[in-house]
């Protein structure tokens, strides 16, 4: 009979401390907030530094900017940008540019021919062309291949880290519609920021 007391009360007595520890101590004092003693709480990951925003979007977006939901593809596919990104050496810049590039050019959908409703040979993440000498089709379809490919590109543009986004996606890309990139700048910018260092 000892024993069964002795264990409740240990038991009890366990309760009662967790319940101590994660609640704070009973006489703790609380305060209301008010106008010098702020409530904001900040979140630190010792282990990712922040990408620098500054460096993301040096000249300001430029019109409007769009925005899509983004499924897990499309996310996966940005990250597959930013590695192949790191891969070649390059910053955060490239990637934002590339990034906004796919978002005009596939909405970041990795397309295969798509026949009569496809804008020439055009595939993959970038719309690049098998027959404007990009690669294959199978080359040009696979993300980190047609990143790599884009990114060969931008760095033969003389001062592209200099360049607004679309400036710079228009000279690799040689598109009809050159201003088009310039709207996807900010999402851009914040998929880099989301997955930079993840």
């Amino acid at each position: 009979m000892n024993t069964i007391i002795r264990k409740s009360v240990l038991g009890i007595a366990g309760l009662a401390f967790a319940g101590g520890v994660f609640a704070g101590p009973a006489t703790a004092h609380t305060t209301t907030p008010t106008a010098s003693t702020p409530t904001t709480a900040v979140a630190v990951q010792a282990d990712k530094p922040t990408v620098d925003k500054a460096k993301l979007i040096p000249h300001g977006v430029q019109g409007e900017q769009s925005r899509i939901t983004l499924d897990d593809e499309q996310t996966a596919n940005a990250k597959a940008i930013i590695a192949a990104t790191k891969k070649a050496g390059m910053n955060e810049r490239a990637a934002v540019i590339s990034i906004g590039t796919s978002l005009q050019e596939s909405k970041l959908e990795n397309l295969g021919h798509l026949g009569d409703r496809n804008d020439h040979d055009s595939q993959g993440l970038f719309q690049q062309r098998p027959t404007s000498g990009w690669g294959t089709p199978e080359q040009i379809t696979d993300p980190e291949y047609s990143t790599l490919a884009f990114l060969k590109g931008l760095k033969q543009v003389d001062g592209w880290q200099d360049m607004p986004l679309t400036e710079a996606a228009q000279t690799v890309q040689v598109s009809a519609y050159p201003d088009a990139y310039a709207q996807w700048e900010q999402q851009a910018a914040d998929l880099v920021t989301e997955h930079w260092n993840s």
